[in-house]
């Protein structure tokens, strides 16, 4: 079992200010895989001194010495990347295969972007004859993670601010905060100037909570669940902080009548069993034609039925491991019994463990017909391989049903170009993927509505960093 209990602090690993220890319990097996100290106001207050501290150099430092401090931390991430898969995997459950091809990947992909956007991103230009603008680090950044992605996400905030100029204080989730005490051992070996990162591990209330009211943090960065954001952007409401939030969604997928059903219908199914579900911009409803929509139904309960639930060490490309935690495994069951309570139909899947397996929080990658847009499982983010398939008549209803939701995270289309491209066109949704397309990483990812606010990758991930400041009469 790994024990980690310092913090990152100054450019020090640290002991927590008041000893507390939580244990992290690997998904696989419901046994503890490590343990850390859980921190409190007093160990934040440290980590944001040395934030506020560092933020005066680091500032200041030019776009040549951060293309070089990120391309330490690329090149450290890149030959320590099977250990960061691992951890990912004992951690959170990825089974091996998605660990190394995606989980531990993204972030370097992440980091890579931001080295990326000092190539090209335009910090300062003349403006209207004489003037000048200039794109500023705005300070203090609070990040908070989750646990469904952690690397991805973690470095979807720290490779865009470090490239800012901006210096930071981390709280990962403490379900999994075994990979982000890795990554802030990338950052020391690295060695970026004392005070530039630090992370203190926490729960919600502990750390997050002090972390978003500190005076003198200048930014929080947030991802999580929509309830969890809310509560952010309260605490940050007091200082007009900046507030970067990527939250929720329940994500639609009209397959128009045009579309190649087996393929696209499976497409949906894979995608939205991949990572067990347990991504935020999964597309967990299937909007189906009704003149289409029992063979639609029949394909997804197939494609769900092959789908194969394994440990996460030995799993093959393509299964799917645990949920990621105990409470996510009861709130996954909860639902799924609601959906049956509600009168959906079970096509595939359904409560309880898979069979060979009697520990470990797996589930039945499941689907449900006769499903209406009312229904409490198409309407709550369930943040598991559960597929809602809603009937329609007619395009302009698909439209007004995948619309209809507090959630815009992301929507899919699968039928011809040129019809899928209009229906595109209607979605509130930040992203859009017609007939299975996917952005790199310098797409701009983040959503419309209650998924939350600003975005991540490219320039658009890095401007959320920067403040605009106009130079009037700077001259020729």
């Amino acid at each position: 079992m790994r024990e980690k209990l310092n913090f990152y602090i100054d450019g020090k690993w640290v002991a927590p200010a008041k000893p507390r220890t939580h244990d992290v319990i690997n998904p696989a097996n419901e046994e503890p895989c490590g343990r850390i100290s859980l921190g409190s106001g007093e160990d934040v207050n440290k980590a944001v001194a040395a934030a506020k501290r560092a933020f005066e150099t680091w500032s200041q430092t030019s776009i040549d010495e951060r293309k070089a401090y990120l391309d330490k931390i690329i090149a450290i991430y890149q030959r320590r990347l099977p250990e960061m898969a691992e951890t990912i995997s004992m951690e959170m459950g990825a089974p091996m295969p998605l660990a190394t091809s995606s989980q531990a990947p993204a972030g370097l992909g992440y980091l890579m972007d931001a080295r990326k956007q000092l190539d090209e991103f335009p910090f300062e230009y003349m403006y209207n004859g004489s003037h000048r603008i200039l794109r500023e680090p705005i300070g203090v950044v609070g990040m908070i993670t989750p646990w469904n992605w952690p690397q991805n996400q973690v470095c979807a905030k720290v490779g865009p601010a470090l490239a800012a100029g901006c210096t930071m204080v981390l709280k990962p989730s403490e379900l999994a905060p075994l990979d982000a005490i890795l990554f802030a051992e990338i950052i020391d070996e690295a060695g970026l100037p004392p005070g530039v990162f630090n992370l203190v591990n926490g729960d919600g209330p502990g750390v997050g909570a002090a972390l978003s009211a500190h005076p003198d943090v200048d930014m929080m960065s947030f991802t999580g669940s929509t309830r969890a954001g809310t509560s952010v952007m309260q605490n940050c409401a007091a200082g007009i902080k900046r507030v970067a939030l990527e939250l929720g969604g329940k994500s639609p997928n009209i397959i128009l009548d045009d579309a190649d059903l087996p393929k696209a219908v499976a497409r949906g199914m894979m995608h939205m069993a991949n990572n067990t579900g347990q991504s935020c911009n999964a597309p967990s409803r299937m909007l189906a034609p009704k003149a289409k929509y029992e063979e639609v139904v029949a394909i997804a309960a197939e494609t769900a039925k092959s789908i194969k639930v394994q440990a996460p060490e030995d799993a093959e490309k393509g299964a799917i491991g645990p949920l990621a935690n105990a409470n996510q495994f009861q709130k996954v069951q909860g639902l799924i019994q609601k959906g049956i309570d509600e009168g959906a139909r079970l096509a595939a899947g359904g409560v309880g463990r898979p069979d060979g397996f009697n520990r470990g929080y797996y589930v039945k990658p499941t689907v449900f017909a006769d499903v209406n847009n009312t229904m409490t499982i198409a309407r709550e983010e369930i943040f598991g391989p559960v597929l809602c398939v809603i009937p329609y008549d007619t395009e302009e209803e698909a439209i007004r049903i995948a619309n209809d939701t507090p959630y815009g995270l992301s929507a899919y289309v699968q039928g011809s170009q040129d019809r899928a491209r209009a229906v595109a066109r209607k979605l509130r949704a930040g992203n859009v993927h017609i007939n299975g397309g996917f952005g790199g990483m310098g797409t701009p990812f983040g959503g419309y509505k209650q998924s939350g606010l600003g975005r991540e990758g490219g320039k658009f991930g890095l401007e959320e960093f920067l403040e605009v400041k106009a130079a009037v009469g700077w001259g020729e």
